[in-house]
């Protein structure tokens, strides 16, 4: 296994393709772990020759934890409850900067970076404090921190905001349950959430930590001013099905970014099944196809 360094915190990473193609750094949302981009479609990314790099934010999966994961804050409450003890240890810039880890320890000086939800947070942070490191920015299914924008519905936040999973298959029931209210409507696959859930739960379970990254999200603050002086050539891809984070969070990302362009896509929600994987990889393909390295 390979790992980077920031400091104390150690981030798992993996990597598909070639070194010598052109880098492409995928960032994973709220607890999602890097497993979510899945290896085929790693691997589909790869064949457009690219370098593709996935790795475990702190706090999930293989990566560092900040505290015992034994110590669940909040967990009767849920966890927006177990996230509101106060401001967190680490903010989405620390986050950036793990990243940047992870392209230091492969010897990377630029690459692409594209994010998904909280991922596409910091890797709108990468592009405002380390835009040199950037070929290109996609931001996809995210939001800026601005409290008017990319907001839930109320089905989403009810489910969002109820007690957290304890156990395997509480945690699962939780995954799927959570597909069919912000996942894209067409394309529920029981079976499929299921066998993803599981594993992802056996490779690590830790819900303090995802309150930890959600202390990260709320304490970031809003980015829009800070994104009005980014250069970095930036595709910015939503659901117009997404009920977790509302599309206006991404409209938002691309007004406030010069240059963006903003594609708003029809049915997909707050997630991308396998069914999505050729337009979303033909879009990030033509983006970052625009500029190599």
């Amino acid at each position: 296994m390979a790992f980077a360094h920031h400091g104390d915190v150690a981030i798992y990473f993996d990597t598909f393709g070639r070194p010598s193609d052109s880098p492409l750094l995928l960032i994973s949302g709220l607890g999602s772990q890097c497993i979510n981009y899945r290896e085929e479609m790693c691997e589909r990314l790869a064949a457009g020759g690219y370098f593709v790099i996935r790795f475990d934010n702190r706090d999930v999966g293989l990566s560092s934890k900040m505290e015992d994961c034994s110590k669940i804050a909040g967990e009767e409450n849920g966890l927006v409850a177990g996230a509101q003890g106060g401001r967190g240890s680490y903010l989405l810039g620390d986050m950036a900067r793990d990243a940047l880890a992870v392209l230091d320890a492969l010897g990377i000086e630029r690459a692409h970076v594209l994010g998904a939800s909280m991922g596409g947070m910091i890797a709108q942070t990468m592009a405002i404090e380390h835009a040199e490191r950037l070929l290109t920015l996609t931001s996809f299914m995210s939001t800026t921190g601005d409290p008017d924008v990319g907001r839930s519905s109320p089905e989403a936040h009810e489910l969002f905001t109820s007690p957290r999973a304890k156990d395997r298959d509480s945690y699962v029931a939780l995954q799927i349950a959570s597909a069919r209210v912000w996942g894209s409507p067409a394309c529920l696959d029981v079976q499929y959430r299921a066998a993803n859930a599981a594993e992802a739960f056996d490779r690590n379970f830790c819900p303090a930590g995802v309150a930890r990254q959600l202390l990260a999200i709320q304490h970031s603050g809003s980015r829009t001013a800070a994104l009005a002086e980014v250069r970095v050539p930036t595709l910015v891809l939503h659901g117009d099905a997404d009920q977790l984070i509302d599309a206006s969070g991404g409209r938002r990302t691309a007004e406030a970014i010069p240059g963006a362009r903003f594609v708003l896509i029809e049915g997909l929600g707050h997630d991308y099944p396998p069914q999505y994987w050729d337009q979303l990889i033909g879009l990030v393909h033509a983006h970052v196809g625009e500029i190599r390295e």
